[in-house]
């Protein structure tokens, strides 16, 4: 068992709750929904999931797999895809994509394949699930995604991940300019990587469409934060604004807000990163832009600009996401200045991009958290009697989210599966620095990183 919470007579206590910056745009683009109520009385189940995401929904999933006699609760704090799982931009990736190098290349050949191996793990999971819930090609498309340069060194990037990923055995395709042109309609890049096994996701479409087939056997309570839980006896029993539930088992799915409970104290990395959304195109600015209505591009320099065009008639229209922008934020929070610094920086971005768009306003601007450990592993495992942590996804929320519920599912059903035991070979997050010097030190390196990536 590794307990790097403060497991003391009283529990453990929320220091914080999650706080985003804007709206979730992925979710403010679908149809509106009717909310689950909040816990407002005294309940119990065999097993409480705190957190609604990818990894909480996973969970639940995995659990009713194994036996679906099980009492599942689920507590979000805010409501369903509101939080992290609408804010991403919907990559679910199979290759390496390691964010703290120059290409996205792992260390070794044998990490890269391992990592593979478990990403496609969670992408065979998710495919179940779309397939058994019956979730439209628009809410779950395995199209690939393209790895797009627009400057000298980016194309240089591309060349050598292209090297590394064919000593992997893994398939990919080099695009010209041209080839990029007319994918995208913009002249702006002169070369992409195109990789096949991403599946691409409208995030928040898909976590309600993963609630709607689990709703029938699952009881979920949305404005439900858990401010603590406690041993009594021989249970757990957590504490909500307006209710309690008393279970056998938790699992945190909450991601860096686990250490708001004391758990991974001063070894997980809170690093929010920012999106713009736009209006829908008219028919004219479709027109204008040309290219395919739909495609993918994550930046050649891991700390380049990622962009999307999703096209989803009558859910949402074509419309064009720019994100971009990492800061390192130990608090959680962030001020609205600074989502407004951001948005100017994405106009700009935008419109290097997509001059022939200058009439195109952006609609929605979010930040999102990412939660990251300095040696690039998860948080996982029973960090106390009958809990288990399936946190810190290294910002592959939709894969190792994915993985990571599976994995704490099977761990408290009590299932030595192999995916338990590839995630306990691995070290624990590694300590970081006191502050202010991470503070200083990590948002240094990020902006520095950020300069040698512009124009990516």
């Amino acid at each position: 068992m590794t307990a790097y919470g403060e497991s003391a007579r009283s529990g453990y206590r929320a220091q914080r709750l999650p706080r985003y910056p804007g709206p979730a745009g992925w979710n403010e683009i679908l149809p509106e929904r009717r909310a689950c109520p909040p816990l407002q009385e005294q309940a119990s189940a065999d097993i409480a999931i705190i957190g609604a995401g990818f990894a909480g929904l996973s969970a639940a999933r995995r659990l009713l797999q194994r036996d679906d006699t099980l009492r599942i609760a689920i507590l979000e704090a805010g409501q369903l895809a509101q939080g992290s799982a609408g804010r991403n931009s919907g990559f679910m990736i199979d290759i390496p994509h390691e964010l703290s190098s120059e290409d996205y290349a792992g260390q070794s050949r044998e990490k890269d394949l391992e990592q593979i191996r478990l990403n496609r793990v969670a992408i065979d999971f998710a495919r179940e699930m779309a397939e058994d819930y019956e979730l439209d090609r628009w809410v779950l498309d395995p199209c690939g995604k393209i790895n797009a340069a627009a400057t000298e060194r980016g194309d240089q990037f591309n060349r050598n991940f292209a090297g590394h990923l064919a000593h992997l055995g893994e398939a990919c395709e080099l695009y010209d300019a041209r080839a990029m042109q007319e994918i995208t309609g913009t002249p702006y890049f002169r070369s992409g990587l195109y990789s096949p096994g991403t599946v691409m996701l409208q995030p928040a479409a898909y976590i309600r469409g993963l609630y709607r087939g689990l709703h029938a056997r699952v009881r979920l309570y949305e404005g439900s934060p858990a401010l603590s839980f406690q041993r009594d006896g021989s249970f757990w029993r957590i504490k909500t604004p307006e209710g309690s539930l008393d279970c056998e088992k938790i699992i945190l799915a909450v991601n860096g807000h686990a250490e708001s409970f004391g758990f991974f104290r001063r070894r997980l990395m809170h690093v929010f990163t920012y999106a713009s959304m736009s209006r829908a195109m008219t028919a004219q600015q479709r027109g204008t832009l040309g290219g395919q209505a739909n495609w993918s591009l994550t930046p050649a320099d891991p700390m380049g600009v990622t962009v999307r065009k999703v096209s989803v008639p009558g859910a949402g229209g074509e419309r064009i996401l720019v994100r971009s922008r990492f800061t390192y934020d130990p608090s959680m929070e962030v001020s609205s200045g600074r989502l407004k610094s951001v948005a100017a920086r994405h106009d700009r971005q935008f419109l290097a991009r997509f001059p022939m768009l200058g009439d195109l306003q952006m609609e929605y601007r979010w930040g999102g958290q990412l939660c990251l450990s300095l040696n690039g592993v998860p948080a996982f495992g029973e960090v106390d009697q009958n809990v288990f942590a399936a946190v810190c996804q290294n910002g592959l929320g939709l894969t190792r989210g994915t993985l990571s519920g599976i994995a704490a599912a099977d761990l408290a059903a009590g299932e030595r599966s192999a995916l338990v035991e590839s995630l306990e070979q691995l070290p624990q997050p590694r300590k970081l620095p006191p502050e202010p010097l991470a503070w200083m030190g990590v948002n240094a390196v990020l902006a520095f990183k950020e300069l040698q990536a512009r124009g990516e």
